[in-house]
């Protein structure tokens, strides 16, 4: 029996891609095109595209603001944090202050 393997099958060749179109090819169609062509019904809709447009613009501002806000808390929050400490110890001195205080009256 005869070992088949990949090597035995035969390379089928692909014809070579098409060169892309010149610019005066392009512009040679544009022109041919008929008015009722799709590409050209898309232009016809601007309260389509400018509704867009604005959703576009709309949906950044907010993330923006998110992005602004998002960053207001975080430094809250630190500055938060290192008013807790400093209250913390503030109260130690506190206590310490008022047990000598209570020592030396006894």
């Amino acid at each position: 029996m005869m070992n088949m393997t990949s090597r035995s099958k035969k390379r089928v060749l692909l014809p070579s891609r098409p060169s892309p179109p010149t610019v005066d090819h392009i512009l040679e169609d544009i022109r041919a095109a008929a008015p009722s062509d799709p590409v050209f019904s898309i232009l016809e809709q601007p309260n389509a595209s400018s509704s867009a447009d604005g959703d576009v613009e709309r949906t950044f501002q907010q993330c923006r603001r998110h992005v602004v806000v998002n960053q207001q808390l975080h430094d809250a929050q630190v500055r938060l944090k290192r008013q807790r400490d400093e209250l913390r110890a503030a109260g130690e001195l506190l206590d310490r202050d008022v047990s000598d205080v209570k020592s030396g009256l006894l």
